[in-house]
């Protein structure tokens, strides 16, 4: 019998009954289609694989400051890449997680491990937005932190203050107090393991321990080589700061450094 034969043979009411039926199989097919789509929509770290390592710059997006450390971390034989904020580096920073994350789901669809984001000044402030937007901390082995006005920043709120139209978004949001900062602190996101380091010799992020960070590892380098002079544009090259650095990445974990590993953290990061 053919089917034309033997659809039109069917009673209008079983007819109904079976087109109402394929119906709901399709439909049931087509949102079993999605849900694969949006579990592929962000790709999961390949466990035992190196990690990429991605390098975000501060406020301005200038990425010169940290060719030095990506040209170090490359040295080990891992790959680095400079993330390219959005415009001028002064917009919106839950546009600049935006860019972050971007770079991050390329990485791990290439096949990287987790990934290890180095934030830099501001920078780091984007790597906590992309952490809390994106669910770092399920593509992100560990976080760190160099300077960052993850508490805010006095020269923002001094701009804001004195003239409005000179302070771009970044700066209005790395004002003490301001609503993504507030937000930031009050998530209970989980993070990945977070190195935070600064200087208190630090002249552009006031109170240099503005970088502190709750859960995180908290290490201001005069804890580990006391008396040395960082400023804040030197973080990114520093030997100690490099230092610290490769010994994290090469250990895969986070941990305070030592005052008696201040010569060989020096020496590492040279």
């Amino acid at each position: 019998m053919r089917v034309g034969a033997w659809w039109t043979g069917l009673s209008p009411r079983r007819r109904a009954l079976l087109g109402g039926l394929a119906l709901v199989v399709a439909v049931a097919v087509a949102v079993a289609v999605a849900g694969v789509r949006l579990s592929r929509g962000v790709p999961k770290p390949v466990a035992g694989r190196p990690g990429a390592v991605l390098l975000v710059p501060g406020y301005g997006g200038g990425t010169t400051s940290l060719d030095e450390l990506a040209a170090r971390v490359r040295g080990t034989g891992r790959t680095a890449t400079m993330v390219q904020l959005a415009g001028d580096g002064t917009g919106d920073l839950t546009v600049q997680a935006r860019v972050l994350a971007g770079y991050v789901n390329r990485a791990i669809g290439a096949g990287s491990g987790p990934v290890t984001v180095i934030g830099y000044s501001a920078g780091g402030v984007v790597a906590w937005l992309w952490d809390v937007d994106f669910g770092g901390a399920a593509q992100a082995g560990m976080i760190i932190t160099l300077g960052s006005p993850l508490n805010g920043a006095r020269v923002a709120a001094v701009g804001a203050a004195y003239d409005p139209a000179e302070c771009p978004v970044a700066c209005q949001q790395l004002v003490p107090g301001s609503a993504l900062l507030t937000g930031l602190q009050r998530s209970a996101q989980p993070r990945p393991p977070w190195l935070s380091l600064w200087s208190d010799n630090d002249q552009t992020v006031q109170p240099p321990d503005s970088a502190r960070l709750a859960g995180a590892v908290n290490v201001p380098l005069q804890s580990v080589c006391p008396g040395v002079n960082i400023q804040h544009s030197q973080l990114p090259d520093d030997p100690l700061v490099d230092g610290i650095v490769l010994r994290t990445l090469g250990s895969g974990h986070v941990s305070a450094p030592a005052p008696g590993d201040c010569a060989a953290l020096r020496t590492a990061g040279r």
